[in-house]
C-alpha cells in the first residue's frame, strides 16, 4: 500500500492546477513540437526531435508522479485542525531564543514545504521538533548554525 501524502487543501489545489496545466497546455505543445520535428525529415540525425522526445518523457513522468501523489493524498482540513497544538494545517509564531527574533511558520505537508516562504514540513528538523507542542513550550533544534532553542508564542489554524 502506498504511503499517504498529507497536504493542506491549498496545497492539493496547487498540485491539481499544475497537473491540469501539464495535461491541457504542455502536452499539446510538446505534441505539436514533435510533429514539426518529424516533418524535418531523417529522425536519426534530428537533434530537435531527440530533445523534444526527452521533454515529452520528462513531462509524462511528472504527470504520472502528480497523479500518484493525488491518488494517495490525505487532506488536512483547516476546520479540523486543533488551534492549541502544533500539527499540519496550523501556523505558529516562535521566538528564536538565541537571537531574540520571532519567526512565523506554516506547518504543511512534505510536498508543499518551501522554507523561503515560511512553509515547513513535519519532517524538517524544526517541524519535527514543533509537532505536538503548545504555546509556551520550548524545543531544541539542531540546525546548521548549531543547536537553537525555540519558544512557541502562538498557534492558530492556517485558513489558506
Amino acid at each position: 500500500m502506498a504511503e499517504k501524502n498529507i497536504m493542506t487543501r491549498a496545497g492539493l489545489q496547487k498540485v491539481e492546477e499544475k497537473l491540469e496545466y501539464l495535461k491541457v497546455v504542455r502536452r499539446p505543445e510538446i505534441s505539436e513540437k514533435l510533429q514539426e520535428a518529424r516533418a524535418q525529415g531523417d529522425l536519426s540525425e534530428n537533434a530537435e526531435y531527440d530533445a523534444t522526445m526527452d521533454e515529452q518523457r520528462d513531462l509524462e513522468a511528472e504527470i504520472a508522479s502528480l497523479e500518484e501523489l493525488i491518488k494517495n493524498v490525505e487532506v488536512v482540513e483547516a476546520d479540523e485542525v486543533a488551534a492549541d497544538i502544533i500539527n499540519v494545517g496550523c501556523r505558529v509564531r516562535v521566538l528564536a531564543v538565541s537571537f531574540g527574533s520571532e519567526m512565523e511558520f506554516a506547518i504543511v505537508g512534505s510536498n508543499e514545504a518551501d522554507s523561503l516562504k515560511g512553509k515547513i514540513s513535519p519532517d524538517s528538523p524544526i517541524g519535527k521538533a514543533l509537532m505536538g507542542k503548545r504555546t509556551g513550550d520550548q524545543v531544541e533544534v539542531e540546525t546548521p548554525a548549531g543547536t537553537q532553542v525555540f519558544e512557541v508564542l502562538d498557534i492558530w489554524r492556517d485558513e489558506n
